[in-house]
């Protein structure tokens, strides 16, 4: 008996077709008739003929098929965020004309395991500009003449860029603070550094990620002098920490909090009510990314509504312009600010 795979002229044979016949019924790029479908498929299955090798059009293609999307922290906790969720369902349907599979790729710096960023067979890679290890991650890509497309961050000239208007947007938020009369504001902002440090900023603080940097000018374009606290990453748990921190001294509490991210926001929320505050009657929040949040019901946040599928739509589109020689280019996304049940004018003194 023969352990030999059984190739797609084996199939045709074996159906009564030609090759080219048969490898249209497996690639779905040409109708064929019913008929003809069945009897291919029928002929396949009793051959144990399961589709054309994907190492031999590999091969041909001199590709892997593969898009590596990199990730500095562990991937369950990157997707307990909606955002990245959305942003991978967009992302996925980019590169869907070139039949690519997506690769996820944990690139933080200390953790060892394989495929790793150094030696992942990708054709592409996919980098997130609100990652504190972007820049890292950027030199070894470039560092493999890998083709690379980043996702809200400056990658320098060349590199194809999704941006969105986080600077504006954030501002819009506190523009909206502002006109409600708030003037005691604090903001708590995404990870700083690639030490994701939480605590609060000092004025010689660098801030060393992109989307961070963006959001923080804009809120301080409104309210220069306020305050900020940094979380260790988007979660309602870094929230919490965050808020009470922010409402621990009952003499020194803002009356509005600015939170780069709803998860953050929501965990501001709670800290809130752990002191025994009410949103938005004592203390009003903002957060940004307009994406649903467990428990926070009947509250409606509000925030800025970022289109996260649009953006990682735009980053496939993107890496399938590339690999297909054509020119990939830069997508601008803005977001849309939506008033929710969390702010409102400051208390009475």
């Amino acid at each position: 008996m023969s352990n030999r795979r059984a190739t797609i002229s084996d199939v045709a044979r074996e159906a009564g077709v030609s090759a080219s016949t048969a490898s249209v019924v497996f690639s779905g790029k040409t109708p064929t008739s019913q008929a003809t479908r069945a009897r291919v498929l029928a002929a396949a299955e009793s051959l144990g003929y399961t589709g054309p090798d994907p190492r031999a059009a590999s091969l041909r293609r001199g590709r892997s098929g593969i898009v590596g999307v990199v990730f500095d922290q562990h991937l369950g906790t990157a997707f307990l965020d909606p955002v990245t969720t959305h942003m991978m369902d967009g992302l996925a349907d980019g590169v869907s004309r070139l039949g690519a599979a997506l690769l996820l790729l944990r690139d933080d710096g200390e953790t060892v395991s394989e495929p790793s960023l150094h030696t992942a067979p990708i054709d592409a890679a996919v980098l997130i500009g609100c990652s504190p290890r972007m820049r890292d991650s950027l030199e070894i890509v470039r560092g493999r003449g890998i083709p690379v497309v980043v996702v809200e961050g400056d990658a320098g000239e060349g590199v194809p860029q999704v941006l969105l208007d986080n600077a504006e947007a954030q501002r819009a938020a506190a523009a909206h603070l502002e006109a409600l009369g708030h003037r005691d504001v604090v903001i708590v902002t995404l990870p700083v550094d690639t030490a994701r440090r939480r605590g609060w900023l000092s004025d010689d603080t660098t801030v060393r990620v992109d989307v961070t940097a963006d959001r923080l000018a804009g809120a301080r374009a409104v309210f220069p002098a306020a305050p900020a606290v940094a979380a260790a990453t988007s979660s309602i748990d870094e929230g919490t920490i965050a808020g009470r921190a922010i409402f621990a001294d009952p003499d020194r509490r803002p009356t509005a909090v600015i939170a780069q991210s709803d998860l953050l926001a929501a965990g501001v929320i709670r800290a809130a009510e752990e002191a025994g505050l009410r949103v938005p009657d004592d203390v009003s929040v903002t957060g940004f990314d307009g994406v649903v949040v467990d428990g926070l019901a009947p509250q409606v946040l509000t925030t800025l509504v970022q289109p996260a599928t649009a953006k990682g739509r735009a980053a496939g589109e993107a890496v399938a312009a590339m690999l297909q020689d054509e020119t990939p280019s830069g997508l601008d996304l803005t977001c849309t600010f939506r008033e929710g049940t969390t702010t409102g004018p400051p208390r009475s003194t």
